[in-house]
């Protein structure tokens, strides 16, 4: 045999490797002596052929276990794990003495067919039983195999009974807690590794390590880990260079990250394609386009990663024009000539510049090769309230034949949530359960569909139906029970996550905040502040909500101790203090604080001076009210009806129905149903009918969905005797199919809030009050006949 492996070694294509192999069919060499036939075996499959070497095994009778061994290694090369797996098996079942050189492929070949763990646990027994579970290449083939199939807690117990740790074992671990989206997991076992066990990190454990503090975002940690790698002086190969830059990008260093490429000697395609992504993620697109230019100039060739930076970049600047430049680029090139890569980018650009047409026409281009430029674009119009084109991609989708993956079907379903469309919706959701292609992602987006739909049951149904619930997943089902006014059952279901101990974040509390404000009950809400500490969950907008929650429950010193105690206040937060006092009746301090906020710095926007004109409206102070109104354009900010709505109703209130009037003529735009509703309210109060026959006309060509302007009016037709404009306007309102929205009143006992709704059934002890404010209206009468007899 040893006369044969320099001419093995001598084949340089397939041909000349076929030419051996039939020299050796000729002189008889593989008819008994597997040396040979294991090295056509491994040859072929190095020339890119496996199932020439699959030929010749099946050809030789008596394959040994090193021969099945080698076949094996062959097979996982190419990727080919089940026929590797299967040759374990057909190896087994011969009963022949498995060398443990067939161990380590085995093991890879179970991790790279996820579908087949079982298979992989039952090699590992085979190991034991073999006494083989001490060899440390097997060791860490196993421990490789269990943290590539999500296993950690199993390949951790293996790493804990590994007789010897070396770099190569402790490497693989770090580098299985990555995979598995372990960061700090994997950061844990490197402390142990260098301070524990002092094992010497290499080059390779370390690139692992500083892309799991990208992963992490932690910048003190980034720069910790880099100052270890410049003290144990690596050699600083691109690779190692271009983690750092990626690391310190997605750390938020931007700086930090210019200054790694700076430093770079040679810079190659990855590198400049680093450097443009850093700037993409930190926003700075500009940026991003002139490095590519810069990288073109000094002649390197961009690669598609770069491209597809590139054009993204050109789309969220709304350049269409070096878009397509840098389309022509790749279609010159030939990059990507059937637009397998570029194709979810480029339909992003077009998107994005409003090129509909050109984004379609792309996907008419990839066809259903790429399932990843539809969902794309379906994404895009979803985002852009675009429901009917998105969903209109769907059903082409469908009509080609296509098979719509998760993200397809989360993206369609959140374009249901625009009237008459739940219906479609609903149809989707079929498809999901016939078709049973469903994730966490596409549940939750049912939840949404349904919530915002206002159709709780539907989505409390498929929340019960959901067996391994994430945070996302509760706060999807919480946020719409906050938004829909079921407050009580959003505060249930939070006491459920609670007490279950389950998983919590900001959105959660901020829901649970919302719905505690929206029924006022001020204890629930101290009780679920003071649990928001505890938890260390405390944020910008946590905060900001218990600002409103305090102020709409009652307790304006508590409101204001959140607001003093916020290091950095957003205009959210000022504009939610300023309505507070507002809604407080505390005008001076309202203008204190918007004060105190230009002063900061903080430019004030449409929100803050509504809030403003609302506290002026609730104190009556119509003279600050005109102040802060003409104001508005000093801020460069054109009132909007909401501020025309707030400033008349303060107008009419006050009695100046006349100068009321006046404004709403003087509007740049035409008054709607909140505008003329303002004026009509302060004539209601005011007793002035001769300015309602005045403006009938204006009224009678209002059209609203609002059902308080129907309602105001028609009460006011009604205490004036006016019965034909009476059912006039309850006529208008049953032809829009509007109902009015039925008032009520709530009181908090012992932790408790009741709810009182007009025209609904007595509560629970309603008898009882009643009964209590009847002899309450009994002991006042007899006081007040008391008082006048005396």
């Amino acid at each position: 045999m040893t006369q044969y492996m320099p001419l093995f070694r001598s084949c340089s294509s397939l041909r000349t490797l076929t030419q051996l192999h039939a020299h050796l069919l000729l002189t008889g060499r593989l008819r008994h002596d597997p040396l040979p036939v294991t090295k056509l075996i491994e040859s072929y499959t190095h020339m890119g052929s496996p199932h020439s070497s699959r030929l010749v095994f099946e050809s030789f009778p008596y394959p040994d276990s090193f021969m099945y061994g080698v076949l094996i290694k062959c097979n996982v090369w190419c990727n080919l794990f089940d026929a590797a797996i299967d040759l374990y098996q057909r190896l087994v079942s011969g009963k022949t003495q498995i060398s443990k050189f067939v161990f380590p492929s085995v093991l890879r070949a179970c991790a790279g067919s996820r579908e087949r763990l079982g298979i992989g646990e039952k090699v590992h027994g085979r190991i034991v039983k073999s006494g083989l579970d001490e060899d440390n290449v097997i060791e860490t083939s196993l421990l490789c195999m269990y943290g590539q199939t999500g296993n950690l807690s199993d390949a951790e117990k293996v790493f804990d009974g590994m007789s010897v740790r070396d770099i190569v074992a402790w490497s693989t671990l770090v580098s299985s807690c990555l995979e598995n989206g372990e960061v700090v997991e994997a950061l844990r076992v490197f402390k142990c590794m260098v301070d524990d066990d002092g094992v010497e990190p290499d080059a390779v454990t370390m690139i692992s390590v500083v892309e799991g503090c990208g992963e992490l975002g932690c910048l003190r940690t980034a720069k910790s880990v880099h100052g270890m790698i410049t003290r144990k002086m690596f050699d600083f190969d691109e690779t190692l260079w271009n983690s750092l830059l990626s690391m310190y990008s997605k750390c938020g260093d931007l700086l930090s990250a210019e200054r790694i490429f700076e430093l770079i000697v040679n810079k190659s395609a990855v590198s400049w394609t680093a450097v443009i992504s850093s700037y993409n993620r930190g926003g700075f697109y500009e940026k991003a386009l002139r490095s590519f230019s810069e990288m073109l100039k000094y002649g390197v060739e961009p690669s598609l990663v770069t491209l597809y930076s590139v054009l993204s970049s050109c789309g969220l600047l709304r350049l269409v024009r070096e878009g397509k430049s840098v389309h022509g680029f790749a279609v010159r090139r030939e990059l990507d000539p059937n637009y397998e890569s570029l194709s979810p980018a480029l339909v992003e650009l077009y998107a994005e510049c409003g090129r509909l047409t050109d984004s379609e026409a792309v996907l008419h281009v990839v066809g259903d090769r790429n399932i990843v430029s539809w969902n794309s674009l379906i994404s895009l119009y979803a985002n852009k309230g675009m429901e009917i084109e998105a969903l209109s991609l769907f059903r082409q989708m469908v009509t080609r034949r296509m098979r719509p993956d998760s993200f397809t079907l989360a993206s369609s379903i959140s374009s249901c949530v625009s009237d008459g469309l739940v219906r479609l919706g609903k149809q989707i959701h079929g498809h999901v359960v016939r078709t049973d292609v469903s994730d966490e992602f596409v549940q939750n987006s049912m939840i949404d569909m349904y919530s915002k739909n206002g159709l709780m049951d539907s989505a409390y149904a498929v929340f019960g139906q959901i067996k391994e619930r994430s945070v996302v997943t509760w706060n999807s089902m919480l946020c719409g029970f906050s938004q829909n006014g079921n407050s009580l059952e959003a505060i249930n279901l939070f006491d459920y996550m609670y007490s279950n101990c389950l998983e919590m974040n900001g959105v959660t509390f901020l829901a649970v905040i919302q719905a505690c404000s929206s029924i006022g009950s001020l204890e629930k809400g101290r009780w679920v502040h003071h649990k928001l500490i505890l938890c260390g969950l405390k944020d910008l907008f946590t905060e900001t909500a218990l600002i409103d929650m305090y102020a709409k429950c009652g307790d304006l010193n508590a409101a204001e101790t959140v607001f003093m105690a916020m290091s950095n206040k957003s205009i959210v937060s000022w504009s939610s203090m300023i309505n507070a006092y507002g809604m407080h009746g505390c005008i001076g301090s309202a203008i204190s604080t918007f004060n105190q906020m230009v002063e900061s710095g903080t430019e004030p926007n449409e929100v803050v001076l509504m809030n403003v004109l609302s506290a002026c409206g609730h104190s009556g102070s119509v003279k600050e009210g005109r102040f802060y109104f003409n104001l508005m354009k000093s801020f460069g900010i054109s009132p909007n009806s909401e501020h025309y709505a707030c400033f008349i109703d303060l107008l009419s209130r006050s009695g100046d129905l006349k100068e009321a009037y006046r404004t709403i003529k003087e509007m740049p735009f035409l008054a709607d149903a909140s505008v003329w509703g303002s004026l009509v309210n302060g004539c209601r109060i005011h007793q002035r009918m001769d300015i309602i026959k005045a403006i009938k006309k204006d009224l009678s060509e209002i059209v609203t969905d609002d059902t308080g302007y129907y309602t105001l009016l028609s009460n006011i037709y009604a205490e004036e005797g006016e019965w034909e404009e009476f059912r006039r306007m309850r006529s208008a309102m049953k032809s829009l199919s509007l109902k009015k929205v039925p008032g009520y009143s709530s009181i908090e006992i012992d932790q408790r809030v009741y709810r009182f709704v007009a025209g609904e059934e007595p509560c629970l002890g309603t008898e009882e009050i009643y009964m209590c404010l009847g002899n309450l209206q009994h002991v006042t009468l007899e006081a007040d006949c008391l008082q006048i007899n005396e």
